[in-house]
C-alpha cells in the first residue's frame, strides 16, 4: 500500500518502532519540564511511557539523548523547504518562510526542552545547540549559494544570511527560556515569536 505522496506506507513493525520512540520523547519532554533533567531517571522514563528498560534502550544510549532527539529531523525538514522555495524569491523571504514551515510541523519534545530551563544539562545542551546549528549553517549556505546571483562575495553573502537566520532562531530560543524562568509562556510561542525576530532582520537590513 502507498501513501498519497507515493512512498510506500510504513508496516505494522516500522510503525510500533516509531510509536515507541514518540512515547518514549513524549513521557520524558514531561518528566523533564516537571521534574528538571538531573532529577528524573531512565527508570520514570519508561515507566511514564509503559515500556521495559531493555526497550529503552534499543533507542537510545543515555537520558541525554532524549534532550534534543528530534533536533535533526526539524533541521532536515528545513532543509527541504528551503530547497523547494521559489528561486527568485529574496534570500531572507525564502529562509523565513522555510523556517516557519519546519516549525509549524515540527515534533513537540525538542521544543519542549528548549523552553524549560533544564538544571544539571545547561552546558550539555549549549554544546549539543551550538554543534547542531553550525552544522546547519554550513548546509543552509551551501542552498544559499546555489540562489545568488554570481559574484565574487556570493559565497560570503550566503554565509552571512545563513547565519543570521541561525541567530534569529537562536534568539529566540533564548527569550522563551528566560521569559519561562520569571513566569508563564503560552504553548507554541516559539512558533509566535519566529516572524518578530524575522521582521526585525527584515528592518535591519533595510536600513543598511
Amino acid at each position: 500500500m502507498a501513501r498519497s505522496d507515493g512512498a510506500p506506507a510504513p508496516g505494522l513493525r516500522e510503525r510500533k518502532k516509531a510509536e515507541t520512540r514518540e512515547a518514549l520523547r513524549t513521557a520524558a519532554a514531561r518528566l523533564f519540564a516537571e521534574r528538571g533533567f538531573g532529577e528524573t531517571t531512565v527508570a520514570e522514563i519508561v515507566e511514564a511511557a509503559g515500556v521495559s528498560p531493555r526497550t529503552f534502550f534499543r533507542y537510545f544510549d543515555s537520558k541525554e539523548d532524549l534532550l534534543l532527539p528530534d533536533l535533526a529531523e526539524s533541521f532536515e525538514r528545513l532543509t527541504q523547504e528551503l530547497a523547494r522555495r521559489p528561486r527568485k524569491e529574496p534570500a531572507l523571504v525564502a529562509l523565513r518562510e522555510a523556517v516557519l514551515a519546519a516549525v509549524a510541523d515540527a515534533p513537540q519534545t525538542t521544543l519542549v526542552a528548549l523552553a524549560h530551563p533544564l538544571e544539571g544539562a545547561e552546558e550539555l545542551v549549549t554544546d549539543r545547540l551550538v554543534y547542531a546549528f553550525v552544522q546547519l549553517e554550513g548546509r543552509l549556505t551551501k542552498l544559499l549559494a546555489d540562489r545568488m546571483p554570481p559574484g565574487p562575495d556570493a559565497d560570503l553573502r550566503a554565509a552571512v544570511l545563513a547565519m543570521t537566520a541561525m541567530s534569529a532562531m537562536r534568539a529566540v530560543v533564548r527569550t522563551v527560556r528566560e521569559r519561562r524562568e520569571t513566569g508563564e509562556v503560552p504553548v507554541g510561542a516559539f512558533g509566535r515569536l519566529l516572524p518578530t525576530a524575522f521582521a526585525v532582520l527584515a528592518e535591519a537590513s533595510a536600513d543598511l
